[in-house]
């Protein structure tokens, strides 16, 4: 099978053509969130249907990291080396403190609940950013269904000190994945609302970041040609690397589509890691992938 599809000279310099797309792993239910975590070799990943956390490593493979997970979804890890996880269940975003216990971060704004925050990335500073859109309320398959309390689906900041969620971008329809540039100057969002309206684009979109976390000048940057962009990262170069339906989408900074790693399953969510940082690990439907590229995360 063939697995690169090339669309810019610049591609062959990410993906070494010997490089084989590998499943990890299968018989999930919906793969999603995967985080890497180098001091353990590990990534951990959820299985949402399922209620469920996973974990991966080299020696172990696939094993049960957390039964009853909230209906986890987006994971990352903070600068401490702390497990940040959005919940569809709780509808709120998480910190698993170094001892195992949990602290909930954000639930709710205003004294209404968060609708079913979706995915997460933290800044240097200690700020967490978090997508809110609905899906973890729509039905009960990811969560439990419940009438939106919130005005509107939004992108929210948590100060560094912490304290109650602020939303910065109020306009998308459903805001999924969302990643900082190696410089946290720009943060890109993933506008997945064609799930449920055909009618919108499925569109990622950038915005200047300024250093007291306001977010402005907001603009298309890319357009994904298969399915909607979920999850989404950044290489330590500033390339945006996609999910999509056909696999993972790979645009340079100027928003040109440099390729693709065709998968054959739809792609959920995407991060780099092992021991050097360049396996890509890919979440599927059913599965989690890895393949390894010639392109490692920023700040690695």
């Amino acid at each position: 099978m063939t697995i690169h599809d090339q669309r810019d000279p610049r591609f062959r310099a990410l993906i070494h053509p010997n490089a084989q797309l590998r499943q990890l792993g299968s018989g999930f239910e919906w793969t999603e969130g995967p985080v890497w975590f180098p001091a353990a070799q590990m990534l951990l990943f959820s299985d949402i249907p399922a209620h469920r956390m996973m974990r991966w490593t080299a020696e172990t493979g696939c094993t049960v990291f957390r039964e009853n997970s909230d209906y986890s979804n987006g994971n990352t890890r903070d600068p401490q080396g702390r497990l940040v996880t959005c919940h569809h269940g709780l509808r709120a975003v998480s910190r698993t403190e170094h001892d195992g216990s949990r602290t909930i971060l954000a639930a709710s704004h205003d004294g209404k609940r968060l609708n079913s925050p979706n995915d997460v990335v933290v800044r240097s500073d200690g700020s967490v950013w978090f997508t809110d859109p609905t899906y973890g309320i729509l039905s009960d398959l990811e969560g439990y269904r419940a009438v939106p309390e919130q005005p509107g689906n939004y992108v929210w900041r948590i100060p560094p000190e912490g304290g109650e969620p602020q939303p910065v971008i109020t306009d998308f329809t459903q805001p999924n994945g969302l990643c900082f540039s190696p410089d946290e100057s720009l943060l890109y969002v993933a506008e997945s609302g064609s799930s449920h309206d055909p009618d919108i684009a499925p569109v990622i979109r950038v915005f200047e970041v300024t250093q007291d976390g306001r977010v402005d000048n907001g603009r298309d940057f890319a357009m994904v040609d298969a399915g909607l962009p979920d999850g989404i990262r950044c290489d330590a170069n500033g390339n945006l690397w996609s999910s999509a339906a056909d696999g993972v989408h790979v645009f340079a900074p100027d928003g040109t589509l440099l390729g693709k790693i065709l998968v054959p399953e739809v792609v959920s969510n995407l991060c780099f890691g092992g021991p050097r940082g360049n396996r890509l690990f890919i979440t599927a439907t059913t599965s989690l992938y890895q393949i390894a590229v010639d392109a490692a995360a920023a700040g690695w």
